[in-house]
């Protein structure tokens, strides 16, 4: 089984390696490099698509990785504002001859063989606004480009899934752990092979589990997922429910331990909880580790 986690979780997480392990500049070159190593760039022509937190950080450190490698790539900053570490990698891709140019409302992505989205991260939630906007309808409007995104699919919420507006990637690299919006919401529409970058963030906390039917036990109670005490809904059934901000995932737990059953929430991965432990069917070839980007 393989660990499902919130937003939360991942920015403690973040917050606790980096304080007790590694510094976050380095942690944003590994994210970086498991970008890197999850694409083939050989004769690619590539765009990244940057915003201003962390997210397009990554971006700035891949150009940079990109540009050691021989890889022609053009950046376009859909942000003028920077994290620390953002700021950073932009100053070091300038230094080795990226091309950072502002993304204006009509900037053409059709030419590119790759695009790559860094712009909106996990904590995003809302309609996507402006020149975000603008620039999701770009990459999504570049029918042959090679879509990769970053962590998450930008305007798509990392705990729910949901979506007004959101990236279409044929490839999505999440880092460090998987997310729950992945598999919820909307994600189905937007999100193709998911590709996990461990870069060695230690987990403070386990949420959700990512499992084949198999492997899937409920250690406290006496239920089975075939039993006739399991409760099935769809995802737009189970949102419809939703109150004060509570996730699918949150709804399926309070659900289960009221009714004393198993709830299963059905969908491209269908989510299984017994109100204990909930899982996430594995569905698919999906996820690939990559593991190789050096010891924490």
């Amino acid at each position: 089984m393989l660990n499902v986690i919130t937003v939360k979780t991942m920015r403690e997480s973040d917050a606790h390696t980096t304080q007790e392990y590694v510094p976050s500049l380095e942690l944003m070159y590994r994210a970086a490099m498991g970008v890197y190593k999850a694409v083939d760039w050989t004769g690619k022509r590539v765009g990244i698509v940057t915003g201003s937190g962390n997210n397009g950080g990554d971006g700035y450190a891949l150009a940079s990785i990109l540009a050691d490698a021989g890889v022609t790539c053009a950046v376009f900053r859909v942000s003028d504002k920077f994290s620390q570490d953002g700021q950073h990698y932009h100053d070091l891709a300038l230094s080795k001859g990226v091309t950072i140019v502002p993304f204006a409302e009509d900037t053409d992505l059709q030419g590119y063989d790759v695009l790559v989205d860094c712009m909106l991260g996990t904590g995003f939630s809302g309609q996507v606004k402006d020149a975000f906007r603008a620039a999701i309808k770009a990459i999504n409007n570049a029918h042959k480009a090679y879509v990769v995104s970053v962590d998450i699919n930008s305007g798509m919420n990392g705990d729910s899934g949901k979506a007004e507006l959101a990236v279409k990637s044929d490839l999505t690299v999440t880092i460090g752990y998987l997310k729950s919006g992945l598999f919820l919401g909307d994600a189905i529409w937007y999100v193709g092979k998911i590709v996990v970058a461990d870069i060695g963030i230690r987990l403070i906390r386990d949420d959700f589990f990512l499992a084949a039917t198999d492997e899937i036990i409920f250690p406290n109670t006496n239920l089975e997922l075939n039993g006739d005490r399991t409760e099935m809904l769809t995802p737009g059934e189970a949102e419809a429910q939703l109150k004060n901000g509570e996730t699918i995932p949150e709804l399926a737990v309070e659900m289960a331990l009221k009714g004393e059953k198993l709830i299963r929430v059905l969908g491209r991965n269908s989510l299984v909880t017994d109100g204990y432990r909930t899982y996430f069917i594995e569905d698919g070839v999906f996820p690939e580790v990559i593991s190789s980007l050096g010891e924490a």
